[in-house]
């Protein structure tokens, strides 16, 4: 098992020799522009934690807190000529040298991490204690680093909000290998606390807090959410039950064929829409909360008129030199009565009676008595779906990003049209909609 996760002699000289030429060039820059600048490998590169196939570098060009960071970005920019600037709290590079990928990434250089000015200062802080820590339990990280990507649940991205590798190798310090690992996380509750240097500072909501060992005030497991943690923990259960190699390499499903698509649409009997647009440019962790955030209000626009929604999702997916968003909304049925019932207030209260029966002046049926309260009868504004997402879609909060880019066009797909749309990203993700299957036992 181990030989498959722990990278080979040849790629771990390959990565030091990539890194190393990196670091050399940063340097010599430095020092040709008098800048004050510590080059750093941070992340599982630096502590022999990266899993075999994962070839990237994270690299961080540390300047005094005095210095400007866009004179860190300069510096970064040169030494990958070739590069794709990305934004998280501030710009970085991002390239491929050496056929690794590779994150160039300004911060400061402080004296702790309280005093960090964005969230990328604490990293070298993380660097540091782990790799005085975690000598001799790199193969049980590598275990649980991968278990976790085999259930569906490694990665902090907020596509994902799943395990953070620098949380696993938290959990692998505080249990001690990865079976113990399991073994606590199959028996978790809401609320866990795991506080490796017992000197948390303030309270937390989340359902895991992992107190970051060197901010007492930061949750290393906040950006996992609680049914990505419990999702971890059922498979733990199920693992420690029946352990097989299939948790850490699993058969996932293979994009969805034209026949199984329609067939499957067809027998759940349920309605589906997807809508389908053009996403905007930008970074994973900023386009996916709008997404979120967007099914919810099309969801409440559903239920707003009186359709059930069953179940929904979201997803990008890369197609050549553009991304399209997909929303996939499954409805319990797609279209509803002409008519539908509205419940008043009891008779006897008559001035909310009044206002009842006044906003109501033309009902199909009624006013009439039931148990008590006035019952009117009156026609639906939308009996289909996809006429009210039609229809209703731009009036919605969609962010405004995503806004923009619904108004310069889209597409809306129903049922078995759904089948029209043949990239393999979104045939992936409607196999895994579809069979949405997770281990729990």
């Amino acid at each position: 098992m181990l030989h498959r996760v722990r990278p080979t002699p040849e790629e771990r000289s390959k990565l030091a020799e990539a890194a190393n030429e990196v670091l050399s060039n940063i340097e010599k820059l430095a020092r040709s522009r008098g800048l004050a600048c510590q080059p750093m490998l941070v992340g599982s590169a630096s502590r022999s934690t990266w899993l075999a196939g994962d070839h990237d570098l994270d690299i961080f060009l540390a300047i005094p807190e005095e210095a400007d960071l866009s004179e860190a970005l300069a510096l970064a920019r040169e030494v990958a000529p070739v590069h794709e600037e990305k934004y998280a709290e501030h710009a970085y590079v991002h390239a491929k040298i050496n056929g690794f990928e590779a994150d160039l990434v300004p911060c400061y250089l402080l004296e702790n991490a309280t005093r960090i000015r964005s969230a990328v200062d604490r990293t070298p802080f993380h660097t540091q204690y782990v790799f005085g820590r975690i000598k001799g339990l790199e193969d049980e990280v590598l275990l649980l680093k991968q278990f976790m990507k085999g259930v569906g649940v490694y990665g902090s991205e907020l596509k994902l909000c799943g395990f953070s590798g620098y949380l696993a190798e938290l959990l692998v310090l505080r249990y001690g290998s990865f079976l113990t690992v399991l073994e606590s996380a199959s028996s978790w509750r809401p609320g866990e606390i795991i506080d490796l240097e017992a000197h948390a500072t303030i309270s937390h909501e989340d359902p895991l807090v992992v107190v970051d060992p060197v901010d007492p005030s930061r949750n290393v497991a906040a950006a996992l959410s609680v049914d990505r943690m419990f999702q971890f923990a059922a498979a733990a259960r199920c693992f420690l039950c029946n352990p097989s190699i299939e948790f850490f390499f699993p058969q996932g499903p293979d994009p969805i064929s034209d026949h199984d698509l329609s067939k499957q649409i067809r027998e759940r009997g349920s309605t589906f829409l997807l809508l389908d647009f053009e996403a905007p440019l930008m970074v994973e962790d900023v386009i996916f909360p709008q997404l979120r955030k967007a099914e919810e209000s099309i969801h409440a626009l559903f239920q707003r008129h009186g359709f059930s929604v069953l179940r929904s999702d979201v997803d990008c997916h890369v197609i050549g030199e553009t991304s399209r968003a997909r929303m996939l909304f499954e409805l319990d049925v797609g279209e509803l009565p002409a008519i539908i019932k509205r419940q008043g207030p009891p008779v006897w209260e008559t001035e909310h009676l009044t206002r009842f029966l006044s906003s109501h002046p033309e009902p199909s049926s009624g006013p009439y008595i039931a148990k008590g309260r006035a019952i009117v009868e009156v026609q639906r504004k939308y009996t289909s779906g996809i006429d009210l997402l039609e229809k209703e879609l731009l009036t919605l909060s969609l962010g405004k990003h995503l806004t923009m880019q619904v108004q310069k066009g889209h597409n809306i797909y129903v049922g078995s049209e759904l089948a029209q749309v043949k990239d393999k990203g979104f045939r992936s993700f409607m196999a895994r909609y579809l069979a949405a299957k997770l281990w729990m036992c």
